[in-house]
């Protein structure tokens, strides 16, 4: 429903942010998260910067290096990093800004004002299953009924299966000590599940490791080959701060991703579900995710099938943004629970619709999605989504 924009900059000139409303702008500030652009505009511009030319960004100049970004450790939520002049996100949910186009410059000048406008339209995309776990994917608009905030909408936009819609996924490794022992098999696994669901020039991909803070040993891509690298080139090693990975794939990554077209954003999260060094929640990167309107799928690392305290963790973040947690008893489960998340990001329906008493006031509103005259059919979404503030 948004259209968010990561560039990396290159060089020690001077440039415009591109995209950044005008200082002047009211925007309501999320929680900060470190990535390579904030890294980057926190950076103070060098002496002689005056000097230099400030003529927009080149094109080759906006390709990603190919090493992999490690941000520094993310602040706790509602504490922002760095400069208080960066670029902020707008927040997910159901609205987003029209007042720039993906790849336009807006010169850093007090002078310029930003014009916003609310649009109140919001997306959710779904699943059906029948009694016996089978997905349903023939169904119409005529098969289900929509509430939003426990009230039907004043309008349904649009309604259509979405197994050829875009995908933009990312896939997060737990790399830290505790998934030593079976690292190289859940690798093997993952980079299966990307060559097998990726499609060149259609989807993109990206690679996250984490232990102590999140590493990006491959950005988005279509290419699978580069993927299978960014997994291969993981290693164990550390603590584990799985709710900072979280959070930073979600805002810094996913948030702030471009793209032209309506697409499904989904993270894949490989993990034991124990978490001993983040600086965020768990329910503050649960909420970053329902802010980026993100699918997460959760795939417990835990062989031990004693029900740990990290499998409930998994599957509290899976459930509450309409995703799905797997716990495999046996290590080549995993495989199985990458293939069943594969199926079901080609069986997903999306609903558009104008909400009734609609007001941007940042709050967070509910949503359900009930199956009509079919019995047995269980529906699976995200609960709701934060409302834009104006």
């Amino acid at each position: 429903m948004s259209t968010h924009t990561v560039i990396l900059f290159l060089g020690c000139v001077a440039l415009p942010m591109l995209g950044a409303p005008a200082r002047g702008s009211a925007q309501t500030e999320l929680p900060s998260a470190p990535s390579v652009s904030q890294q980057q505009s926190q950076a103070q511009k060098p002496a002689h910067a005056a000097q230099q030319p400030t003529a927009p960004l080149p094109p080759a100049a906006t390709q990603q290096a190919p090493a992999p970004t490690k941000p520094d450790a993310i602040p706790t939520a509602g504490q922002p990093a760095g400069d208080t002049q960066q670029t902020q996100p707008p927040k997910a949910g159901a609205a987003s800004p029209s007042d720039s186009s993906p790849g336009t410059s807006t010169p850093d000048d007090e002078s310029v004002a930003t014009i916003r406008h609310v649009v109140n339209e919001v997306n959710v995309v779904f699943t059906v299953t029948d009694k016996h776990g089978h997905y349903v994917r023939d169904l119409k608009k005529e098969n289900f009924k929509v509430l939003d905030d426990n009230k039907p909408p004043v309008e349904i936009r649009s309604f259509h299966a979405e197994t050829n819609l875009p995908l933009e996924v990312g896939l997060l490794v737990d790399a830290s000590n505790s998934v030593r022992d079976r690292f190289k098999f859940e690798q093997e696994a993952a980079t299966e599940f990307l060559n097998q669901t990726i499609r060149p020039t259609y989807d993109k991909a990206f690679v996250v490791g984490f232990d102590v803070t999140p590493e990006v040993t491959q950005d988005f891509t279509d290419s699978t080959e580069k993927l299978s690298i960014g997994v291969r080139s993981l290693r164990p090693g550390g603590g584990t701060a799985m709710y900072d990975a979280l959070y930073f794939a979600c805002r810094d990554k996913l948030m702030k991703a471009q793209h032209d077209g309506p697409v499904r954003r989904a993270i894949i999260l490989l993990t034991d579900g124990d978490d001993n060094q983040s600086h965020v929640t768990r329910e503050e990167a649960i909420e970053m995710a329902q802010r980026a309107e993100v699918i997460v799928y959760t795939i417990s690392t835990n062989l031990s099938g004693a029900g740990r305290h990290g499998d409930k963790v998994l599957e509290r973040i899976a459930d509450a943004t309409g995703g799905r947690a797997y716990v495999p008893f046996q290590l080549n489960e995993v495989a199985n629970a990458f293939a069943a998340i594969q199926e079901e990001l080609r069986s997903q329906y999306a609903v558009s619709y104008k909400p009734a008493d609609f007001i941007p006031n940042g709050r967070y509103r509910t949503v359900e999605i009930l199956a009509q005259g079919q019995k047995g059919m269980r529906v699976r979404s995200r609960h709701g989504y934060y409302a834009p503030s104006q």
